[in-house]
């Protein structure tokens, strides 16, 4: 039987092999743009495209069961490497037939307690969670999801609560007004911090695609305690006479 340290170890020596040769130049812009809230952070500059071909390479050869490969997402997670925690959830969502109830819980303290950068947080949010959560057998499990992770002392799993609402709304193609402003609302005490700010504002702004009117009649009415960078990501897909008197504060 191949062990998880066998499995893992492949992964490593596979992403190694295809990591590109970077300037120092383009390394600083890398780590300018993903930000990483810890110092000691490694990103190999590999794309997401080939991250996932090399998760769905390991896992056709050795084929390790739902058990095991938990062992080798949770192995790779904790790792201060993007690609690392990339290849963790590409690799895991090869299983998403087996995910149930417990998954968000599984993600919660195996991944995101180990999340160090924005792109980490949102990929696996948009690519794997959120897809499970936006079925809609899974709506209840979403909806106490996103509540119970938006108050957790985590900047990462706040963030991706907002990011799974986000997704939400991207499948349905519509959403709650009510319970999207109320969560909102909740998140304004935590806007002093930047990856909020702009998530919420992401999220705004997903909403403008599908009710562009509601979405530009709640910026108008509450732009006064919503910050400038919310206004400005939130009303990037309105029409310009109607950014422009949004952001006229």
């Amino acid at each position: 039987m191949n062990t998880t340290a066998q499995i893992t170890s492949d992964i490593k020596t596979s992403l190694d092999k295809i990591k590109p040769e970077l300037s120092e130049d383009k390394k600083s812009r890398m780590y300018k743009i993903l930000n990483p809230d810890v110092d000691n952070y490694l990103i190999l500059g590999v794309k997401t495209s080939n991250i996932e071909k090399v998760a769905r390479a390991i896992q056709i050869k050795y084929n390790p069961s739902f058990t095991q490969a938990k062992e080798i997402f949770k192995s790779m997670a904790q790792l201060n490497v993007e690609e690392y925690k990339f290849v963790a959830f590409f690799f895991l969502n090869r299983y998403k037939n087996y995910f149930d109830e417990s998954i968000p819980d599984f993600f919660r303290f195996e991944y995101f307690s180990y999340c160090h950068t924005w792109s980490a947080c949102d990929s696996c949010c948009i690519r794997v969670l959120g897809t499970f959560l936006a079925k809609k057998e899974n709506q209840e499990l979403a909806m106490k999801t996103i509540d119970n992770w938006s108050n957790d002392d985590s900047l990462w799993i706040k963030r991706a609560s907002i990011v799974i609402l986000l997704k939400l709304v991207m499948v349905y193609r519509d959403f709650n007004e009510s319970y999207v402003f109320k969560k909102i609302e909740s998140m304004l005490k935590y806007s002093n911090e930047n990856y909020i700010e702009k998530g919420i504002g992401w999220l705004l702004k997903t909403c403008s695609k599908y009710k562009p009117h509601v979405i530009k009649d709640y910026l108008t009415k509450n732009k006064d305690k919503l910050s400038r960078l919310i206004l400005r990501y939130a009303s990037e897909k309105l029409p310009k006479e109607s950014r422009k008197s949004i952001l006229q504060k």
